[in-house]
């Protein structure tokens, strides 16, 4: 998760800074938005100060209906020592008694000409993909006919060289080596790569290749919901590998089960032809179609009529 501090919204959405500047290296830690209405009318038995506080035409308006002691006690109340930052939306006139606090407590009061309704969800949006939990992860992640397919295994087993294969084939590179893999609310993982190495791709013996100025940006994606975990490994002839396909493995990331598929490795396989089928076999199962299920019952059906006619 990465620290967000109130200058990374005020450069991200361009508010301005009406008092209070001292304290934009204040940190936010949770990513849900407070309108505080009931607080300013004086009601503050449970309100949740860690958030960043958004206030509209309706809070400025009622206010700006208050008496001065009132005001300044709300005022003082609303600016709590856990305040990230108030935004105010609408371009609202600001009562002076709220930008005195503010400065004097170090707190921002930003202000944005958007609606508050508007600004409310992009701050939302912003903040959830900010301080949703991650993690980095060794692997390859590719787009493979519009699904996320992050491909898996040891050191040197061929995991670059597949993805560059993948990438001839008209499919498109996300991340080499590093994953950076963020949770969001919906327990969807999004796969990207580091900044310092993105759009690259290692290969053993050639070195470190520009997938976007080799193959043109549409060889590439900055970023890619990952759906499915392809893990190679070196062929082993005393295992059993599925057959069929009827067993579904299971890989946990985060707090979230991806779907899990084990190719075994050996010269002469063509891992980048066996990637996409496996990545269209697995949407044709999402999609209600599965193979194996198909191919197992016709076997049954035909053991069961055999077995009729003895």
């Amino acid at each position: 998760m990465k620290k967000t501090y109130v200058r990374d919204i005020i450069n991200y959405f361009h508010l301005k800074v009406a008092a209070g500047e001292a304290g934009v290296r204040r940190e936010i830690t949770v990513s849900d938005i407070s309108r505080p209405g009931l607080e300013i009318a004086g009601h503050f038995q449970f309100y949740p100060a860690e958030r960043v506080q958004l206030l509209g035409q309706k809070e400025m308006s009622f206010f700006s209906m208050l008496s001065d002691a009132e005001k300044e006690e709300s005022a003082g109340r609303l600016l709590d020592e856990k305040t990230p930052c108030i935004c105010v939306a609408h371009g609202c006139e600001i009562p002076t008694i709220l930008l005195e606090k503010a400065e004097e407590r170090g707190i921002p009061v930003l202000t944005s000409p958007l609606a508050t309704t508007k600004l409310s969800s992009k701050l939302t949006t912003y903040l959830e993909g900010r301080l949703a939990p991650t993690t980095t992860m060794h692997g390859v992640l590719v787009d493979v006919y519009g699904m996320g397919v992050l491909i898996v295994g040891q050191s040197s087993i061929g995991k670059s060289e597949t993805a560059l294969e993948l990438v001839k084939r008209g499919h498109r590179l996300v991340a080499d080596d590093a994953v950076e893999v963020r949770q969001t609310q919906e327990n969807q993982l999004i796969g990207s790569a580091p900044e310092l190495i993105q759009h690259l791709l290692e290969i053993r013996g050639v070195g470190i290749i520009n997938v976007m100025t080799l193959f043109g940006a549409g060889a590439i994606r900055n970023f890619k919901r990952i759906t499915l975990v392809i893990r190679l490994e070196t062929w082993d002839p005393e295992k059993q590998y599925e057959r069929l396909g009827l067993d579904e493995e299971k890989l946990k990331i985060l707090d979230t089960e991806l779907p899990q598929i084990t190719i075994p490795v050996r010269p002469g396989r063509n891992l980048a032809v066996i990637v996409e089928v496996a990545s269209m076999n697995f949407r044709l199962k999402r999609m209600g179609y599965n193979a194996a299920v198909v191919f197992s019952k016709k076997l049954t059906d035909t053991i069961e009529e055999a077995a009729d006619d003895i």
